[in-house]
């Protein structure tokens, strides 16, 4: 059961984590804990940077997916 939540959310999640981890060459797992803790600590202002991240990625990744479609695929 945990197992199933915890790769529905892969999949959903937005990959923040992943980016960060991947660009800085640090592990994911330590990039979310430290989402976490901050959270609790700064009351909840890493959390909107972590949305900012999401809405930013997904915008970078939807302009990337439009320019390598053509204008002639149909």
């Amino acid at each position: 059961m945990f197992q199933q939540f915890l790769t529905f959310f892969e999949k959903r999640s937005f990959g923040v984590c992943t980016y960060l981890g991947e660009r800085f060459n640090i592990s994911i797992s330590k990039i979310r804990l430290f989402f976490i803790y901050s959270s609790f600590l700064a009351v909840g202002f890493p959390l909107i940077f972590y949305i900012f991240a999401a809405i930013v990625l997904d915008v970078r990744h939807y302009i990337k997916r439009i320019r390598a479609s053509s204008v002639w695929d149909f």
